[in-house]
């Protein structure tokens, strides 16, 4: 389910990049934004309800939660873009949280595991974790947004499609 939901996600990050350079129109994309976004919320819940996995449900909430705020802020023309700059620190603060789990893993007190330790997830995290921060930096006017724009698409490869398409066709994460 994940897996599918990454691939999606760059339904919505591609667009983002090149509309920050320049292509695009807000509008458009606001509403992929949007869409994906929903789509992100659904695949949490249904990671949560169906799959039983509240760990990277929580995860994909806080990013669709993220990618409806700036759906709304493409769509209404948002000039002030603090208030979606908040919700993106937000979102880093919780990536890097990922990022910690995914780097130590998670045991309970009987030594079940609970967050499986993965050294790619936890690199992965950490790029969602600097892209949200550049997102919060560029909200308010501290970073441009082509440096977001070429994070996003390096990301689009790095963080999305490579741990999609390895785990659907390999099964295991590269690293």
């Amino acid at each position: 389910m994940t897996t599918s939901i990454l691939v999606a996600i760059a339904v919505m990050w591609l667009p983002v990049a090149l509309l920050n350079l320049g292509k695009g129109e807000p509008k458009g994309t606001g509403a992929a934004t949007g869409f994906v976004g929903a789509l992100v919320i659904l695949g949490a819940v249904i990671q949560a309800a169906v799959f039983k996995d509240n760990f990277t449900a929580g995860l994909l909430f806080a990013h669709g939660l993220l990618y409806c705020c700036v759906s709304y802020a493409l769509l209404t023309g948002l000039e002030d873009l603090r208030s979606v700059g908040n919700v993106s620190l937000t979102v880093a603060l919780i990536s890097t949280i990922y990022m910690v789990l995914f780097f130590t893993g998670a045991k309970d007190a009987a030594g079940n595991v609970l967050i499986a330790k993965s050294n790619y997830l936890a690199f992965a995290c950490l790029g969602y974790a600097v892209l949200t921060f550049e997102v919060w930096l560029a909200f308010y006017g501290k970073l441009s947004g082509k440096v977001v724009a070429y994070s996003l698409i390096v990301w689009v490869a790095v963080g999305l499609w490579i741990p999609a398409f390895w785990l659907m066709g390999k099964g295991t994460l590269p690293f």
